[in-house]
């Protein structure tokens, strides 16, 4: 039931990044384009995102626990740390770049466009990359390994 309800929930999420327009890279493009031809509409949908959110943890967080969990899984770390900074700069530099991020990405790859067709091989690079470059000493962040 929960792999079910995981699926579930991912199809109403790709379903939801495609109506909106997440999944255009050229729709992206112009909502980060303020010089240019700006299109604010991602900014509605993505404070809708973000209402449904606020309330869905609100609602979430007066069960004593989840529905298919033992706990909630919620990160404790307040720290703003040299590897999260660069993560956040280089995923923005991204999607500046290719207009997409890697739900829209994965969710456009059945259109075989041929920009996604480059950005998800270079993004599941990036990923694995990413993941390699934290066991190299020089890359690592003190105290991890």
């Amino acid at each position: 039931m929960r792999s079910f309800l995981g699926f579930l929930s991912g199809l109403v999420f790709g379903l939801g990044l495609v109506i909106s327009g997440m999944a255009n890279p050229a729709k992206v493009l112009n909502f980060l384009d303020l010089a240019g031809a700006w299109d604010p509409s991602l900014a509605f949908v993505m404070a809708g995102a973000a209402g449904v959110t606020f309330i869905g943890y609100r609602l979430a967080w007066r069960q004593s626990a989840p529905v298919m969990s033992e706990t909630f899984d919620v990160p404790t770390s307040t720290t703003l740390d040299r590897p999260l900074i660069a993560g956040a700069a280089i995923f923005g530099i991204g999607w500046g770049i290719g207009g997409f991020c890697p739900g829209p990405a994965l969710t456009a790859l059945p259109l075989l466009a041929p920009g996604t067709l480059v950005f998800v091989p270079a993004m599941l690079f990036g990923l694995w990359f990413g993941a390699y470059a934290k066991s190299l000493p020089i890359l690592s962040p003190k105290g991890a390994n």
